[in-house]
């Protein structure tokens, strides 16, 4: 669960697969191996395929990750129990098993759930991967030294609240079990259906203890993937990762791993990498970025030229940008004063203020809108596109407000951020059309984030945003919706403080269920539910676009991370 930050929401992240820029024919890849882009024939094994990054992957240290940190660098070097299946679209949703034999075995009530590993899995140097060294990189992100990984593990793993991580404590966690080298067993303090999810993040890879250098790790990690790390400048600006010869395809049918060399290069301007894909020159013919979008102006420029255009991959991250109410700050503690600005907002120059149609999908849901969340289209106070002032009014004099009312926005000050003045700006013009004063309250970026996230400050009124860990409704609406994930001393994410038992006992039973199919449903119906109750203003989806370079090949786009997957580029 997280909101991005502010550059992060800038930079954002793509999915789906690959569409031309200004048209609907797709040039992505459809069938695995026998797809390919910017250029002709079948992707091929050698060669170097080059990273340009804004943001450097710091720490490369499995404990300190997540699995899809990095555009999947991270999943180059480091295997995991479970993992995002390598594919377009919503298939690229689902999770399968990497080095486990299952995506796991729950017990009955899904508080037990059981792993058992490949055979002939080793790594790089030769010497096998064992349950217990899984067991052991868990443990390690437990401790304060390697902060900054997942932190789902601490609140879901038996007697982990207070565990300070193997340096302090090497009897370690007896929630996990190893009865042998090739089974490891998770005891949960409650139900969660969602666990083989969990286990596709990095804190889930093996870390032999013997090897273990503690925070110098990131530098020389021993690789249990496709490539080595044989190159960390900088702590993490400039990676370079070569061949693990100790690798197997026979064990790992997730990644091709085709090119001999990655090079991974950060800290580069955004217009920069933009300008490097276009022109294609030399090395940047084989590069690809994982962080970087086209803004309006590239975009136009690029839509008008028909082979940059073939070089465009589009979609979705899943990701919601909308507008949060405190109900216990006047006059939001009326629901006819949240449904009015529902009905007010116009979600058309609210797009228009953030980059127009090409960059953002209007949202009325908070879930976005792919089936792995859970998506149920649905708009409980329905305005159309431009909104419906006269819906608004009407129930603003039903709230004892004839002649309107003022109210203070808080937002980003942070130009060109989804959370800033522009989409601000727009949405006070949308209701002052419904009689009501918008007064904007701008905040540089630290504080903004520090008093929409404190209960003691938090406003009544603001602009915020919301992605998910992994491709569930449960990640999503958990942290803003129940009502026991209410932080009343650190950062808070259910603005709403919403504390209903129905939710928090409907959440409950949503994540007892094992089969993902049949919980997205679930979360979809809970998603419409407390939607009904204008809690939030979902504004829109950001929609993101991204070059490639010309030669590469057998682009691959899933509804996972939405990032161009490396383990499936060729460059040959």
């Amino acid at each position: 669960m997280r909101q991005l930050s502010s550059t992060s929401r800038r930079i954002g992240v793509i999915a789906v697969g690959l569409a031309l820029a200004g048209g609907a024919v797709a040039c992505g890849p459809k069938n695995g191996d026998d797809a390919t882009a910017g250029g002709d024939g079948k992707p091929g094994k050698g060669g170097t395929l080059y990273v340009l990054n804004n943001q450097a992957q710091e720490n490369f240290d499995p404990a300190r990750l997540y699995t899809s940190g990095g555009g999947n660098v991270p999943s180059l070097v480091y295997r995991t129990l479970t993992t995002r299946n390598r594919a377009d679209g919503a298939a690229g949703a689902k999770v399968v098993p990497d080095l486990a034999t299952t995506t796991g075995e729950p017990s009955e009530n899904a508080t037990v759930w059981t792993y058992h590993l490949k055979d002939g899995l080793t790594y790089e140097d030769g010497s096998p991967i064992t349950t217990a060294d899984i067991k052991y990189d868990i443990e390690r992100s437990f401790a304060a030294e390697l902060s900054g990984g997942a932190p789902y593990l601490r609140d879901w793993l038996v007697g982990a609240a207070d565990y300070q991580g193997p340096y302090k404590d090497p009897k370690g966690l007896s929630s996990i079990e190893t009865p042998d080298a090739k089974t490891i067993v998770f005891h949960l303090n409650k139900p969660e259906g969602e666990f083989p999810l969990l286990a596709t993040q990095t804190s889930f890879a093996p870390v032999p203890k013997a090897k273990d250098t503690g925070a110098a790790y990131a530098a020389h990690p021993v690789s249990s993937g496709p490539y080595k790390v044989v190159s960390n400048e900088n702590n993490g600006e400039h990676l370079v990762l070569k061949r693990n010869p100790n690798w197997s395809a026979a064990t790992d049918d997730q990644r091709k791993a085709y090119p001999d060399t990655i090079d991974v290069r950060s800290g580069l301007d955004q217009a920069v990498i933009n300008q490097r894909l276009s022109a294609g020159v030399g090395k940047d013919a084989d590069a690809v970025t994982t962080d970087t979008n086209l803004g309006p102006a590239e975009l136009a420029k690029v839509s008008g030229d028909k082979n940059l255009a073939g070089r465009v991959g589009t979609g979705h991250f899943g990701y919601t940008d909308y507008i949060a109410f405190n109900p216990k700050v006047k006059p939001f503690d009326d629901i006819k004063v949240r449904q009015a600005i529902a009905y007010a907002i116009n979600r058309t120059t609210v797009i228009n203020a953030q980059g127009g149609s090409s960059l953002n999908d209007p949202a009325t849901t908070f879930l976005p809108a792919q089936a792995s969340f859970g998506y149920t289209a649905y708009d409980p106070f329905p305005a159309g596109r431009t909104g419906d002032p006269a819906k608004a009014k009407e129930l603003l004099k039903e709230a004892g407000y004839p002649n309107g009312l003022t109210v203070s926005l808080t937002h980003d000050v942070t130009k060109g951020d989804e959370q800033g003045p522009e989409v601000a700006t727009a949405v006070q013009e949308a209701l002052k059309a419904a009689g009501i004063t918008v007064k904007l309250d701008g905040q540089e970026h630290a504080a903004f984030s520090d008093k929409i996230h404190t209960l003691k400050t938090e406003p009544g009124f603001f602009l915020t945003g919301w992605g998910a860990d992994w491709p569930s409704g449960g990640p999503f609406l958990g942290p803003i919706f129940d009502g026991r994930q209410i932080v009343r001393d650190g950062a808070n994410f259910n603005n709403a403080q919403l504390d209903d038992p129905a939710v928090n006992n409907e959440i409950d039973q949503i994540n007892k269920i094992t089969d993902l199919k049949a919980a997205a449903v679930r979360w979809g119906a809970l998603d419409k539910k407390i939607g009904e109750q204008a809690l939030t203003v979902p504004l829109f989806h950001p929609v993101y676009k991204r070059l490639f370079g010309k030669n590469i090949k057998n682009v691959v786009i899933s509804d996972w991370t939405g990032v161009l997957d490396i383990s499936q580029a060729a460059v040959k």
